[in-house]
């Protein structure tokens, strides 16, 4: 019976309840109490970068100079020719087609030939592309359709515009006064000058009630002005009267 009323709690000797079991110190973090000691010699990983295993070629050009304009070498082709002014999205899958060279091929990877090859079909597009895909066409003074690039495309648009503002012609004249040219709306955008914002004036109908500003705003004192009389006229002299006539004498 004495077995009996042991209870669990008396049964469980120290050191065989589980919570008594000594734990383990988890990796990487240090016991309380100051007892973890750092292991010397050793210091933390650090995360170094990793180098890139692909070399550039000794022979990479950075810059490219293409139709008197510096192109980053590390442009793919098809986006490197576009640096050049006058050669669009178009214009450069056109050439690079033309050219046999890869679209995503490096700028900077080209040998030379490539790249002259590249400066000759630009300078020449208008030869092989057709009249609806080049950028000047009818020209005024030549009637031809030619293909303008780098700095000849700046120089020709200066130009056009001296030439309108000297015939006087309506975009000529919107040129010279800086304002929109191609029907564009002004009364809200581009404005230019010392144009400020609108000031409305709050206008009060006939007959309507005084609103409360108006009423707690004091009168204003009208100042007379002193009234200036006109001066009477002066008379007129009077007429002189007419001389006599003198009798007539019988002979």
């Amino acid at each position: 019976m004495a077995e009996e009323g042991v209870t669990k709690k008396d049964e469980t000797k120290k050191g065989d309840h589980p919570k008594d079991e000594p734990k383990e110190p988890k990796e990487g973090k240090p016991k309380k109490g100051g007892d973890h000691k750092k292991e010397e010699g050793k210091k933390p990983a650090r995360m170094e970068p990793k180098k890139d295993e692909s070399k550039k070629d000794e022979n990479f050009k950075y810059i490219v100079r293409l139709v008197n304009t510096d192109i980053d070498g590390n442009k793919p082709t098809v986006i490197g020719v576009q640096s050049v002014k006058g050669v669009g999205n178009r214009v450069a899958e056109i050439i690079v087609n033309r050219a046999k060279v890869s679209r995503i091929e490096k700028m900077g990877n080209l040998d030379d030939a490539k790249v002259d090859e590249l400066e000759r079909l630009i300078t020449t597009y208008n030869e092989f592309a057709p009249s609806w895909a080049v950028n000047r066409q009818l020209d005024f003074e030549t009637g031809e359709d030619i293909h303008l690039v780098g700095v000849n495309l700046e120089i020709k648009r200066k130009d056009d515009i001296n030439m309108m503002k000297m015939i006087r012609s309506y975009k000529g004249v919107r040129h010279e006064g800086g304002q929109k040219v191609r029907g564009q709306r002004t009364r809200s955008n581009g404005r230019t000058g010392l144009t400020l914002g609108v000031m409305r004036q709050r206008l009060q109908q006939p007959g309507a009630a005084p609103t409360e500003t108006a009423a707690a705003a004091p009168a204003k004192v009208e100042e007379k002005k002193p009234t200036i009389t006109a001066k009477p006229a002066a008379a007129a002299p009077a007429a002189k009267p007419a001389p006599a006539a003198k009798p007539e004498t019988k002979k």
